[in-house]
């Protein structure tokens, strides 16, 4: 693919209000469809905010009464704040446009990031982001095939996508693992074959916020971050440049492709 050029907002005492960065947002999609920009992604820090996903329910909102934006994209209600790296990649892709493959590509740069701070992380079947496992329970009983369903959580929840199904991802849980831990968010919409939203990389955040709300609409698993799991501070500051390495070789490398039809 063509160029990708970053564009930094705003981090610690200067990050960015979610309105102003929608408004932003906006702006440069406007121009990257137009052709008067190439693929962009704008990187920052967001003020404390809720925001919600079209598919977002009541009873997973603040019990509080703590205020929630109400945005575009897909997905579910989630927590921006400060110590949580924020990215929006401004991308055109060919029509019919792939979104699966997006989100996946999306993941495939995270995990990348994760794994050269010396975490393993994954996928989960059926839902987007990226993972670090639970433990196996002691005993559980493995091979459960086809009747696994019957034990899945999963198994009535509008956020479970079939798409994200394949070899990369980790198999539902089921019973089988202690709970896994949402390290990554990816939440985006496509409007006139140009991407908007993106991810959010809980680096080393309050995740108490996440209290408040039931994130991404998802009951049965935690969140996490990645100076929690590593046991040793890793900032924003940190993961910025090794987030645009990987992003730049992703799109230097990737060939999009239109969604089979």
């Amino acid at each position: 693919m063509g160029e990708l050029r970053f564009v930094h907002l705003g981090f610690g005492a200067e990050a960015v209000e979610y309105h102003a960065a929608w408004q932003e947002q906006r702006r440069v999609h406007t121009a990257r469809f137009a052709d008067e920009i190439p693929d962009t992604c704008l990187l920052l820090e967001h003020q404390s905010v809720y925001t919600a996903g079209r598919r977002t329910e009541e009873n997973e909102r603040p019990l509080d009464g703590t205020p929630v934006i109400d945005v575009d994209r897909g997905g579910k209600i989630t927590w921006h704040g400060p110590g949580q790296l924020v990215g929006y990649p401004i991308m055109k892709l060919p029509r019919p446009v792939d979104v699966v493959a997006h989100v996946r590509r999306l993941e495939d740069v995270l995990i990348a990031v994760c794994a050269e701070f010396g975490l393993e992380t994954t996928r989960v079947e059926g839902r987007s982001g990226v993972w670090v496992l639970g433990d196996e329970v002691p005993g559980a009983r493995a091979g459960l095939g086809g009747l696994s369903l019957d034990f899945d959580p999963r198994r009535h929840d509008e956020e479970f996508d079939p798409r994200l199904n394949g070899p990369e991802y980790a198999p539902s849980n089921a019973g089988q693992r202690h709970e896994d831990r949402k390290l990554a968010q990816i939440g985006i919409r496509v409007a006139k074959g140009v991407t908007m939203h993106g991810f959010s990389l809980n680096c080393d955040p309050d995740n108490t916020s996440f209290d408040r709300i039931v994130p991404c609409g998802i009951r049965d698993a935690g969140v996490t971050s990645l100076s929690h799991e590593l046991g040793r501070p890793v900032t924003v500051t940190d993961v910025l440049p090794v987030v645009e390495k990987h992003l730049t070789a992703m799109w230097s490398a990737a060939t999009p492709l239109p969604r089979a039809v």
